[in-house]
């Protein structure tokens, strides 16, 4: 095998990999809120996580880009390790579908389909048919490279040595299971390295399907190596998670290697097909199904082995952290763009708190949730600058044009929300001041006050929930606008009466003065929760004339 099979074997696997990464994208981006959906669906029930763990990998092609997501989404605190059990177990099924396809191999129909997505894509103005180009594109990329590298290996069905070394694996498991876990991990795609494993037999390069199978399930444990490196900058659960994949792989490899030295599966696999690469795909196929059968029913028990491999707890309570971000979720935008929605509703609720946290602290004369509160900002200045950085990141990434308008309007959403947990601290600096200098405020503003705090909070409940919706109406729209002017009035209202009751000296000018700060600041709480609702958009509305609202208010 002389350079210039090498140089054509390495270019057949990058056109290998371009393609899948095309098919992957256009896939991706044509499932769209599915994939958000699919993602959403994951339950305490493991066989559901199976389903979701195969689908999911099905339309990003890569088991390993899965259990990073999932590595993440535990990190994130999304999901349990128990719900991870059966995505990872899915996701190793949802693989095979590269293999399946690389057996099929339809010569004739790669540049076909090449020509297709191509045309697809460049003259075809509509994104849902350029998502579909963009598969079809990938997919006759991918089989023109599977065709280059398996001519490129040719001449190794006549190189000795090579043919000595692949009778060495059939008779050795141990040594065909170290080659194909070493090349896997060193070009990090299983999918790739069993791509090339059956363009080796596509050209009799492999004379014993035995040792296609040993190496098969050395490629199922090579792929472990990315989950691995992924988990190392996370929690101790997000490596918890990559310890379970590797065990899946490594107990499957177990079984199968007694199995296959007791039982005639290559006579089993001739049933199949007597195309070898069809049987290395059938092997793989039947590998991870059958391997999730048995390791299912366990999966409580691979979730403790994790625990007692990686003893200890995660970060201390109270820590400053992102529930639902974590950096591998922005491999999948879909996902992405749907978590980070979850992370501003969280950010909403923590200020939404601490609003209330502030108003008891003034009208109950609580010091204590005054201090409570200054800690709680901490958080919600936590949750803007690391939200706002997640922003700007997945706002670079390709999405569908819906999550770009979404992405836009998060940017604003985060910065009103900022803004009123600004308001809820200066609130409770009120609080504090009228503690340490004996201000009392009279019953008559005490009742004002808190009546219009309570219209504030129902406003801002309402914007939240519709954000969090995603629905809004336009009888919604007009409620919580009608709310908001009338908060606006009875700001000017209580001004009048607080100046009538320095008039009367029913208050000090000192306490007076806190009156009308908490009375702005509530006003101006109600005015950045009105623009949480106008991010989504009017139901009816234009733009403009959703920008003209946003500005009134």
């Amino acid at each position: 095998m002389g350079i210039t099979n090498i140089l054509t074997l390495l270019g057949g696997l990058g056109l290998f990999l371009l393609g899948m990464k095309l098919m992957s994208d256009g896939l991706e981006m044509a499932a769209g809120s599915r994939l958000k959906r699919m993602l959403e669906v994951l339950t305490s029930r493991r066989l559901l996580g199976v389903l979701v763990g195969a689908g999911t990998t099905a339309v990003i092609q890569s088991s390993s880009a899965t259990t990073v997501m999932v590595i993440g989404f535990v990190n994130a605190g999304l999901i349990t390790l128990n719900q991870a059990v059966g995505v990872i177990m899915g996701a190793n099924i949802g693989t095979t579908i590269t293999g399946v396809l690389v057996a099929i191999n339809p010569q004739a129909l790669a540049p076909v389909a090449l020509l297709a997505g191509v045309v697809a894509m460049t003259f075809i103005k509509k994104k849902t048919v350029q998502h579909v180009g963009q598969i079809f594109a990938g997919l006759g990329i991918l089989f023109l490279g599977l065709n280059t590298m398996s001519e490129a290996m040719e001449p190794l069905r006549e190189f000795q040595p090579f043919i000595d070394m692949m009778v060495a694996f059939a008779n050795n498991p141990f040594l065909g299971i170290l080659a194909g876990m070493v090349f896997t991990a060193i070009i990090q795609s299983s999918s790739a390295a069993i791509g090339i494993l059956q363009a080796l037999a596509m050209q009799g390069a492999v004379p014993d399907v035995r040792a296609a199978i040993f190496i098969l399930m050395g490629m199922n444990i090579g792929t472990c190596i990315t989950a691995i490196l992924a988990s190392l900058s996370g929690g101790r659960n997000a490596k918890r998670a990559a310890i379970i994949h590797l065990m899946f792989n490594v107990i499957g490899t177990a079984v199968f290697v007694i199995i296959c030295l007791l039982a005639p599966v290559d006579k089993l696999l001739a049933l199949v097909s007597d195309n070898m690469s069809a049987q290395i795909a059938a092997m793989h196929v039947v590998f991870n199904v059958v391997t999730t059968a048995l390791l299912l029913p366990f999966g409580n028990l691979l979730v403790k082995l994790s625990r007692k491999i990686i003893p200890g707890t995660d970060q201390e309570a109270g820590a400053l952290t992102l529930e639902y971000l974590d950096p591998r979720i922005l491999q999948t935008p879909p996902v992405a763009v749907a978590q980070v929605l979850r992370e501003v509703g969280r950010m909403a609720d923590v200020a939404g708190e601490n609003l209330q946290t502030a108003m008891d602290a003034l009208l109950q004369r609580d010091a204590e949730k005054a201090e409570r509160v200054y800690e709680q900002e901490k958080l919600v200045n936590f949750l803007n600058h690391s939200i706002t950085s997640y922003l700007v990141q997945i706002n670079g990434l390709e999405l569908q044009e819906s999550d770009q308008k979404i992405i836009g309007s998060l940017f604003h959403v985060v910065n009103d929300l900022e803004r009123i947990g600004d308001h809820a601290e200066n609130i409770a600096d009120d609080a504090k001041h009228s503690l340490e200098n004996g201000c009392r405020l009279s019953d008559a503003a005490v009742e004002e006050l808190r009546g219009m705090a309570n219209k504030t909070m129902e406003v801002y409940r309402q914007s939240v929930e519709q954000f969090k919706s995603r629905k809004l109406t336009e009888s919604a729209v007009e409620e919580i606008r009608a709310e908001e002017e009338a908060i606006d009035d009875l700001a000017h209202k209580l001004e009048q009466n607080h100046v009538d009751r320095l008039n009367q000296r029913q208050c000090t000018p000192e306490s007076g003065m806190i009156f009308i700060n908490v009375v702005t600041n509530l006003e101006r709480v109600s005015d950045h929760a009105t623009n949480v609702v106008y991010s989504i958009g009017s139901p009816s509305s234009s733009s403009d004339e959703v920008r003209q609202a946003m500005a009134r208010a």
